[in-house]
């Protein structure tokens, strides 16, 4: 499913962004819930070297989908806001 990313997930943006870290410095932090608003949840994963995030929508269905740290930096830059996600 392409899952369109508006206001809620582009603060979670902003706020990754504004850690000013690497996936390194990342690595050394991972939490798979970091990130958590009414829709999202999610946080980075060493494993996949990523950003890793749950979406669930109005009906509470499950999708997930991840993103590297320079996509994050894109999508912040206004390249992509289009995204693939799973459904779970």
């Amino acid at each position: 499913m392409r899952l369109k990313l508006g206001q809620e997930f582009m603060e979670i943006c902003n706020q990754i962004i504004k850690e000013n870290k690497d996936d390194h410095e990342w690595v050394l932090i991972e939490s798979s819930d970091m990130f958590q608003t009414d829709h999202y949840c999610g946080g980075y994963d060493a494993t996949e070297n990523a950003f890793c995030f749950s979406y669930y929508n109005l009906e509470g269905k499950e999708f997930w989908f991840q993103l590297t740290l320079n996509q994050i930096k894109q999508i912040i830059d206004g390249k992509n806001f289009l995204i693939e996600a799973s459904e779970q």
